[in-house]
């Protein structure tokens, strides 16, 4: 059986040295062989330490190319990437990831026809690109991006990774980000990883023994941060509204990265014995876990941690998370997971959108056909919490009542060629600082009259309006 094994590894190697580039070439590593988990140190075989323009260069022509995300952007390495592409006249090479941080250069236009972005959710770095048609979007739940790599539906060529430096037994970790990058780098056929000693260590599903690396590059830089400003007296209110009237002690809490959720987790400073469970977080945990609101005591699962995916915030979040065992980063496939989402208590889940029609319809992923982000975990914990096995989860919308502009969030009808992330009857709590709209079990014209009453008093009496020559009836309770 051994000889076996030894035959099939040389096949494997071959195959992945024919498609690389000659003398850079993964002597050990065959993904086909590993189980699920090949994270385990293998014997005999040392990444070839190098400079970021050395470790790209095995990049050619038509090749798929992996990008961590978030806060774990290697930077250096994609910047190196892009030089690359250009000097050595390359074509065809698609570039795939979450949102990324940093300027993302192969999307500017002097690189179309060398590179393509294809992105699982938009970033602001690739916005511009993919709304001028020389970038693409994948629209796709987030707990499901993994199986892309597990089915084999994308192979990457290569994977740029950014992770912790290795602790006494050669172990790394993926710091802030697991989210899909753990299943990407599990497919990869070649993978390049930046050891930054800033980047935090943490626990959970991204230890990576530095023996899966084929070369590794030496980067000592800031990750990059994301600062919030002082949220407005409009997204204050929404956060006292969310914060009293939905959330009880005990709640296991989902909440994403902005003014609003910043809002919600600053009034949040009473209760107690709250738990973590989401795909994203940032500062505003912190507080609340120093001020002994967040304990995890009541989850079940994973009690006593913090559960996420990414992270991205200030240095302040990078250093609480370093080697902090009450935090488990995990697999988006597991975190994001309905299934799993739903065991833990009074699930509430905080997300917001861009605006919501009357019967209910949410649009979270664009403006009109301009692209703005993606489908990402909203599906997933506002299912999770609607499902919460005690029957006291909280799927909750929150958005103020009208842009800057003026304009009515709640409309008659969403923007033409707006998309619909969030259904109808996926809608529950809709929450404006004027209050919450209850929409579970209501019908089209009972659902208008709740969505009315918290829109902006300026555009009240036209939606009523606008809904009777919908609806063909007057919204009422």
């Amino acid at each position: 059986m051994a000889s076996v094994l030894k035959n099939v590894a040389r096949i494997c190697t071959r195959t992945v040295s024919e498609q690389l580039k000659p003398g850079i070439v993964s002597a050990s590593r065959c993904f086909h062989l590993y189980s699920p988990e090949p994270f385990h140190p293998i014997p005999d075989k040392t990444p070839k330490w190098m400079s970021a323009e050395e470790a790209v260069a095995v990049v050619r022509s038509g090749m798929k190319v992996f990008v961590h995300g978030g806060a774990a952007t290697p930077i250096p390495l994609v910047d190196a990437l892009a030089q690359h592409g250009k000097d050595a006249d390359l074509t065809g090479i698609e570039v795939m990831h979450i949102h990324t941080e940093g300027p993302a250069t192969y999307v500017k236009p002097e690189y179309e026809g060398i590179f393509r972005c294809n992105s699982f959710f938009i970033g602001a770095n690739c916005r511009e690109a993919i709304n001028s048609g020389r970038a693409d979007f994948v629209p796709i739940f987030l707990s499901e991006i993994p199986l892309l790599f597990r089915r084999n539906l994308i192979t990457p060529d290569v994977a740029l990774i950014s992770v912790s430096s290795p602790d006494q037994h050669g172990f790394c970790t993926l710091g802030p980000s697991v989210d899909c990058s753990r299943a990407a780098i599990q497919n990869a056929r070649y993978i390049v990883g930046l050891v930054n000693p800033n980047m935090p260590r943490t626990f959970g599903d991204g230890m990576v023994h530095l023996s899966h690396f084929d070369a590794v590059v030496q980067g000592d830089l800031p990750l990059p941060q994301m600062k919030h400003g002082v949220p407005t007296e409009v997204e204050k209110q929404i956060g006292r509204i969310i914060a009293t009237n939905l959330i009880q002690d005990g709640a296991t809490l989902q909440m994403g990265i902005g003014s609003i959720p910043d809002a919600v987790l600053a009034a949040l400073w009473s209760h107690r014995d709250l738990g973590i469970h989401t795909e994203m977080f940032s500062d505003g945990v912190v507080d609340l876990v120093e001020a002994g609101a967040i304990t995890n005591a009541r989850k079940t699962i994973h009690p006593g941690k913090i559960v996420g995916g990414f992270a991205v915030g200030t240095q302040r979040l990078y250093d609480f998370m370093d080697n902090n065992p009450f935090i488990v980063m995990l697999d988006i496939a597991f975190v994001n997971n309905t299934a799993i989402i739903s065991q833990n208590p009074k699930v509430t889940a905080i997300n917001s959108c861009i605006e919501i029609d009357l019967t209910g319809q949410v649009c979270a992923d664009s403006i009109g056909t301009r692209m703005y982000s993606g489908v990402g975990g909203q599906i997933d914990f506002l299912r999770g919490a609607a499902l919460s096995v005690d029957g006291l989860g909280k799927p909750i919308l929150a958005l103020p009542s009208v842009t800057k502009n003026g304009e009515s969030k709640i409309v008659p009808y969403l923007k033409k060629g707006a998309g619909v992330v969030t259904s109808r009857a996926h809608a529950h709590f809709i929450v404006t600082e004027y209050g919450i709209a209850s929409l579970f079990g209501k019908n089209l014209r009972q659902r208008a009259y709740e969505l009315i009453k918290i829109a902006h008093p300026d555009h009240r009496e036209n939606l009523e309006k606008e809904s009777f020559e919908r609806l063909k009836c007057m919204p009422s309770p």
